[in-house]
C-alpha cells in the first residue's frame, strides 16, 4: 500500500483515523514516523466536515513554524483572478 511505501522510504506520516478504528491505531501507535490524529466517528455524510478541522489547524501551525505570514499567502494572485 501507499503507507508501506512511504514508511519504507523513511517518510513521516500524519494519519487521520477514527477513534473506533482499533486495528490502525494498534498497528501504527508504536511507530515514531507516524503521527495519529484521532477524530470522533460520525455518519458518513458529516465525516468530511469533522475531518477538515484538524487539517486546517495542522496547516496553520506548519505555516507559523516555517515563519510565513498566515494572513498573506504567497502566490495567491496566480490562483485567484479578478474580473
Amino acid at each position: 500500500s501507499t503507507i508501506q511505501q512511504l514508511l519504507a522510504r523513511k517518510g513521516r506520516l500524519v494519519l487521520l483515523v477514527s477513534k473506533d478504528d482499533d486495528e490502525i491505531i494498534g498497528h501504527f501507535s508504536g511507530n515514531k514516523n507516524v503521527r495519529l490524529i484521532e477524530v470522533d466517528t460520525v455518519c458518513d455524510c458529516l465525516q468530511p466536515v469533522l475531518n477538515i478541522v484538524p487539517f486546517q489547524l495542522l496547516s496553520y501551525h506548519l505555516t507559523i513554524l516555517r515563519g510565513y505570514n498566515v494572513d498573506q499567502p504567497r502566490n495567491l494572485a496566480k490562483s485567484v483572478t479578478v474580473e
